[in-house]
């Protein structure tokens, strides 16, 4: 049996639209971090969240943390925390698959390593892009996908491939014994139960804000009124 599967349903009873929002939680607690700060109220970090400070208060308090009155959240700890929660203090190996514009952006941003993710592999399946050296890594060919992957204890796949190849290389990655996937391939992936798959499709962000820009410019608020003046117009 295949299904969809998504992230945060086996999370220790932890609602998985808390999961979603974690990572937010801690890229908002870097940035603090960074800035020096050492403690922080649920209402200012739920302010750079872009969340109401209760939903953050019942978000943490899923982790233990409570913060403490009056003086707020220890950014240093819930850091840590958080970071625990998601698995971030543990070094993930991921492989990238596909090394078109997408791949090689992805490959090249400095960010993951900073937050427990090592590229450990890249593959394609292009010649001239084989061989290639890309962010000190070697392009490796898509042929020895399984051998890559297990030679380097790959844990997480990024599929940047086209929508035709994914679900075969999908396909490919699970059989290797890897059961978490990043696609940013705009196709909905079949994977056995166990395995989950984030979808990443840049198309669809684009069209939700097409709509909310739509509507703040005084656009249709209907189909029924746009079918109607369709109707009226032949």
């Amino acid at each position: 049996m295949t299904r969809r599967s998504t992230l945060g349903e086996r999370n220790r009873g932890i609602p998985e639209a808390t999961v979603a929002r974690l990572p937010v939680y801690l890229r908002a607690l870097h940035v603090l971090a960074e800035r020096g700060v050492a403690t922080v109220s649920s209402e200012e970090l739920a302010a750079a969240a872009g969340v109401n400070s209760a939903k953050l208060r019942k978000d943490l308090s899923h982790l233990g943390s409570y913060g403490t009155r009056g003086v707020g959240y220890e950014v240093e700890y819930l850091v840590y925390q958080i970071s625990r929660e998601l698995g971030l203090t543990q070094d993930w190996a991921v492989a990238i698959v596909g090394l078109g514009n997408l791949g090689r952006a992805l490959a090249g941003y400095g960010g993951f390593a900073s937050r427990g993710f090592r590229m450990a592999a890249l593959l394609d399946a292009q010649p001239g892009i084989v061989g290639e050296v890309i962010a000190d890594l070697t392009v490796e060919h898509i042929d020895d996908l399984e051998t890559v992957i297990k030679d380097n204890g790959i844990s997480i796949a990024v599929l940047a491939v086209p929508a035709a190849a994914a679900q075969p290389v999908c396909d490919r990655v699970v059989a290797s014994g890897v059961t978490s996937i990043l696609n940013f391939a705009p196709v909905v992936l079949s994977v056995p139960d166990g395995v989950d798959v984030r979808k990443v499709d840049l198309s669809i962000e684009l069209q939700i804000l097409a709509f909310h820009e739509q509507r703040k410019a005084g656009g249709p608020s209907g189909v029924e009124e746009e079918y109607l003046e369709a109707v009226e117009g032949q």
